[in-house]
């Protein structure tokens, strides 16, 4: 509200809108527009397909937040992102919950390769990776989601991943096994990612040409451009 207030006065408004409430709340959730950061085409086309697939698979999987915002402006470190959101708050995770959103969240580079090919994949999802890496863990480590792992509490090893918890150190067998179950959890939203975005070539295909065109997209905008309808009343 603060923020809002902020912005509202720098224009001059005498009272505070819903356009300045929703800037404030992506500056808020989002970082600051860097609008002064120069992309170049083929960076600006990365990123669209990039957010683009995050968004289709985001809203193909049932158990996955609304997807709230899409945006190829860069923002705080990064060059875009999609946001959800969940409807109410979230005192819980489901394991089939947590497993959509390690598909979500690695349908990025799912995209880059889908679109470019292997070799062309960029250090773009570097953030995806470290947040995918970090649901998997907190899966097998800490919440007992990995049968293979079992009920074990390895949180203090989550934490740092130092080897060393509750006072009893973790043996080698049971750090590889730990690491064989988070990649496989990894592996399993990516490929699950890539069918998704294979099996929507069209509507992802349209939804970042969109973005390419508008830069920023709501989720009701996203819903029109990927059934082909005119967004903005044009």
């Amino acid at each position: 509200v603060n923020e809002a207030a902020l912005m509202a006065a720098r224009v001059g408004r005498r009272f505070v809108t819903m356009e300045e409430f929703e800037e404030a709340k992506d500056k808020v959730m989002m970082g600051v527009e860097r609008r002064s950061m120069v992309l170049t085409p083929e960076q600006k086309e990365m990123t669209a397909y990039h957010e683009a697939g995050h968004a289709v698979v985001g809203m193909k999987l049932p158990k996955c937040d609304p997807v709230y915002k899409a945006t190829i402006i860069p923002r705080g470190q990064a060059l875009g992102m999609v946001v959800s959101l969940p409807e109410m708050d979230k005192l819980n995770y489901h394991k089939d919950e947590a497993k959509q959103k390690i598909a979500m969240t690695m349908a990025g580079k799912a995209a880059e390769i889908l679109k470019w090919g292997e070799e062309h994949v960029s250090n773009g999802p570097a953030g995806d990776i470290m947040q995918a890496s970090a649901i998997a863990r907190a899966m097998v480590m800490r919440w007992g989601m990995s049968d293979k792992v079992g009920n074990i509490d390895y949180s203090e090893a989550h934490e740092g991943y130092q080897g060393n918890t509750g006072g009893f150190s973790v043996s080698t067998k049971t750090k590889e096994l730990i690491e064989e179950e988070v990649r496989e959890l990894i592996d399993a939203g990516y490929k699950e990612a890539r069918r998704i975005l294979m099996e929507n070539q069209e509507d992802w295909e349209r939804l970042a040409q969109g973005l390419l065109e508008y830069e920023t997209l709501t989720g009701e905008e996203i819903r029109k451009v990927m059934s082909g309808e005119a967004i903005h009343g044009d």
